[in-house]
């Protein structure tokens, strides 16, 4: 028993001295604290919602390092080299009506939070050598950031908001979290997966040429218009090719936006002689892709909407743009001329996607009145038909691209296939078990998809409304029995 006790002892004695030996976390914090990489993404996440340039709560700028530094209508925010007489510690530090961020508006940082900021003004508040102090911080930390890889396997069904036809109507392209999945069609069986920057991916079309333009972002922190090639390298795991979208300049061939929000909208003309794109920035851009994506030029940027742009088209005629906005409208634009001809306000609801008649005589908007609406393109814009179908929102409309056919997507779980002409329903299209997001047509016309909230794809025969293939698009995802 005497030989235990000294032995615990010996024990005792040795892990006292690596205690000993060993550095506090804050002694071992030899390299100094990073204002861009350390500090700004605190403040980005907690502060800039109040103090961007826009809102300037408290007359205080964060988004640029020599604005912060001059402070606002009150005391300089730092004091450098000084933590305890530093205005931003004091007001982070606070309780109650006094801390920021307030009460309402954001939970109050972390002591680890607090400590980096602290020990970055004990440190001298420096700017980090090579940054222009007037850089937009925003976008120098978009710069800086890394998306992560998509999940080997999904633990959750991803939201489908996007899906798109391979020209050579044999696959189809689902939007995922942070990639994009290519699916047989006839086997319902994964075949690629594309890893990609965005999160989300709203909206995806193939341009002439065959590569595929694709829309998306991160909710709130950025948005981006960027081209692949869907066939370029890829190396195989568990008998799926996968591409790297976000790093190979094989496989993403073009960046063409790069934007402050998610860009949710395209639209091509029937040509393919010009792209259009539009999102949460309430800016629709206009490119001539007439002569491939490598020199896709940009044409206008057309600000005609008051909140997000959600749909667009593009008529045949290449010179007139039509919008759909969640500030209730649905807009005319004369590219030709460069302003706007028309402005529908009959949904006196959000609308969620706008489609134009083969002669661009006719427009149609859908929305959150559930309605499907007709209406002059020209003079007054007036309304020629609203026509009830769905259930709840309609939150998709498309057009046929040989048929006179709309098609649009509901919150009711639901595709309706209309007659352009006489505005009835053709057939409805169903077995999905939650919203409708995403929708598409074959190029040869004679199939339909459709992509849910619940991760379901779905896809059908026109002719008949028989379904072809019905599969999860969350790679590996097993629904609990």
């Amino acid at each position: 028993m005497r030989c235990f006790c000294i032995l615990c002892a010996i024990v005792a004695a040795a892990i006292a001295l690596l205690f000993a030996l060993a550095p506090s976390s804050a002694m071992a914090q030899t390299k100094p604290v990073s204002f861009i990489n350390d500090v700004a993404p605190i403040l980005k996440e907690n502060c800039f919602a109040c103090h961007d340039a826009k809102k300037r709560s408290g007359k205080l700028d964060m988004t640029s390092f020599e604005k912060f530094i001059a402070g606002g209508g009150s005391d300089a925010p730092v004091t450098a080299g000084k933590p305890d007489e530093s205005f931003l510690l004091e007001l982070v530090s606070a309780k109650g009506n006094k801390r920021m961020p307030p009460e309402g508006k954001g939970q109050p940082l972390s002591k680890d939070q607090i400590a980096v900021i602290h020990n970055w003004v004990k440190e001298g508040a420096k700017l980090d050598a090579g940054l222009n102090a007037k850089a937009d911080l925003v976008r120098e930390l978009r710069l800086r950031w890394k998306p992560p890889a998509p999940p080997a396997v999904y633990p959750f069904p991803t939201i489908v908001n996007a899906v798109v036809f391979t020209p050579d109507n044999q696959h189809l392209v689902a939007g995922g979290h942070h990639e994009l999945t290519i699916w047989n069609i006839v086997s319902g069986k994964l075949e690629k997966r594309i890893a990609t920057r965005a999160e989300r991916a709203y909206a995806m079309l193939f341009l002439a040429a065959g590569q595929l333009v694709v829309a998306g972002g991160r909710p709130g922190q950025e948005g981006d218009l960027r081209v692949y090639d869907i066939n370029g390298p890829a190396k195989t795991e568990n008998a799926v090719a996968v591409l790297n979208g976000v790093d190979d300049p094989k496989v993403m061939l073009k960046q063409l936006l790069d934007a402050d929000d998610s860009v949710l909208a395209l639209a091509l003309s029937p040509d393919g002689k010009k792209l259009a794109a539009g999102g949460c920035d309430r800016v629709v851009r206009v490119w001539d892709v007439s002569a491939g994506y490598a020199s896709a030029k940009l044409e206008q940027s057309i600000e005609n909407h008051a909140d997000w742009v959600l749909g667009l088209a593009l008529a045949a005629d290449d010179k007139h743009l039509f919008s759909a906005s969640r500030d209730k409208t649905a807009k005319v634009w004369d590219l030709a001329a460069k302003e706007s001809v028309l402005t529908f306000p009959d949904h006196q609801a959000p609308v969620y996607g706008v489609a134009v008649k083969a002669d661009g005589k006719t427009g149609f908007s859908v929305g959150e009145d559930k309605q499907l609406r007709a209406w002059n393109a020209g003079g007054e814009g007036k309304q020629i038909r609203a026509t009830p179908g769905h259930n709840d929102f309609v939150l998709k409309l498309i057009a046929h691209p040989t048929q006179p056919l709309l098609l649009t997507a509901s919150a009711d779980k639901t595709v309706q296939v209309w007659n352009v002409d006489s505005g009835k329903a053709v057939r409805t299209l169903s077995g999905l078990t939650d919203h409708v997001f995403a929708l598409a047509v074959s190029p040869d016309g004679n199939l339909v998809a459709a992509g849910s909230y619940a991760g379901e794809v779905a896809v059908w025969k026109l002719a008949d409304g028989a379904t072809v293939r019905q599969f999860n698009a969350s790679p590996g995802y097993a629904a609990k029995k």
